[in-house]
């Protein structure tokens, strides 16, 4: 089942047998999470472009990174990341972090997702890292309603969201020790799509799941 998120952001070329071990997880992913520099960068950069394509050859979403600024960022600015992922690096999707919850900025998304499919976004997937308004489930394909650490998580009570048909929910935690098996918790608390790392600290997203670890 192809149920895994994977946000790894580190470069190919210093973590080449890391990226190898995600692509060889294609059967496994929902998708994978493009970020060469908080975003696209300023300039095509050739390793993440060749990892790119071996990713959509393996049939595996490649979605761009883009910050959001919780509504805050110029939409102008956005438009630029997405416009940039999708020439330099084939994305079909796009991964909107720092995503507000309020009712207030769904108005600003909209915006947004109107612009990301025109540009030929097959997949939204919105970072709220906490269960935002139901509005969101109008846009997105993919809502992140939890992004924080195992300990916290594990006490969290069985739970079921619910943001209309099609709509997936997804759980990303970190902190998450060896031999864990994140699936069946998240399946409780209602996310079919997660991703469990043990990476902690400011940089969590630099470790791979356990399981796609590559053999040392």
């Amino acid at each position: 089942m192809k149920n895994l998120l994977v946000p790894y952001y580190e470069h190919p070329a210093v973590r080449p047998a890391e990226w190898d071990a995600v692509v060889a997880a294609a059967p496994r992913l929902y998708g994978v999470i493009l970020n060469p520099a908080s975003g696209p960068g300023d300039r095509l950069d050739p390793a993440f472009a060749d990892l790119a394509a071996r990713l959509r050859a393996a049939d595996v979403r490649v979605l761009g990174y883009t910050d959001t600024g919780y509504g805050r960022r110029p939409a102008a600015d956005v438009l630029r990341d997405l416009t940039r992922h999708r020439d330099w690096y084939g994305t079909d999707g796009a991964f909107f972090d720092q995503v507000a919850t309020d009712r207030e900025e769904f108005a600003y998304y909209q915006r947004l997702a109107v612009a990301a499919w025109g540009l030929g976004s097959a997949t939204l997937v919105l970072n709220h890292g906490t269960p935002p308004h139901p509005s969101y489930g109008r846009i997105a394909d993919v809502l992140v309603t939890f992004e924080g650490t195992w300990s916290t998580y594990r006490e969290l009570p069985p739970r079921q969201e619910s943001y209309g048909a099609g709509v997936r929910v997804c759980h990303l935690l970190y902190g998450v020790p060896a031999g864990v098996d994140a699936e069946r918790p998240a399946r409780a608390r209602g996310a079919t799509v997660h991703c469990a790392v043990p990476g902690v600290g400011d940089h969590p997203w630099g470790t791979l799941p356990h399981a796609l670890e590559p053999a040392r």
